[in-house]
């Protein structure tokens, strides 16, 4: 059972691995290729030891994907669990999974990666953020066949 900042790290580092594979296979260095592989997204422990890190931006993809996945799954919610969990624990295990699934699955579209790396990795030399943000709704929205309306939520499309 993982947190959003782990979740948000492992994406990265699955993205980065996958950049490797696709898009740079024989594994060339030049300035583009260093900058990636040098990059991490920090975890800092706070007073509180709430976990921050610099992915405000990927942020909200996981609130999108966390919404969607209560969508899809959310009848489930009031079920037995005849192990003897914990529902809160349940549904942290069932949704780590979940993200990492579905994220593997993401990580197979190079337009994907290529957000990725634009909200983390380059966002100070991405100058159209909202374009890119909008590029990875529409990605995981057209993937899911989902609408996001503001006053309904979440509907099917």
């Amino acid at each position: 059972m993982l947190s959003r900042p782990h979740l948000l790290v492992g994406l990265l580092e699955q993205v980065k691995a996958r950049y490797e594979i696709k898009i740079n296979p024989l594994g060339l260095e030049d300035s583009f290729t260093i900058k990636i592989r040098n990059y991490n997204l920090n975890i800092l422990e706070t007073d509180n030891c709430a976990p921050q890190q610099n992915a405000t931006l990927l942020d909200g993809f996981y609130e999108k994907l966390a919404a969607i996945y209560r969508f899809k799954f959310g009848d489930n919610q009031l079920q037995f669990l005849w192990d003897g969990n914990d529902h809160l624990i349940h549904y942290q295990k069932t949704w780590s999974g979940t993200f990492v699934e579905w994220t593997n699955g993401f990580c197979n579209h190079d337009l994907f990666i290529q957000a990725v790396l634009d909200l983390t990795v380059f966002l100070p030399e991405a100058s159209a953020t909202q374009m890119i943000e909008n590029r990875m709704n529409h990605f995981i929205l057209k993937h899911f066949e989902v609408k996001i309306h503001h006053k309904k939520g979440i509907v099917a499309a």
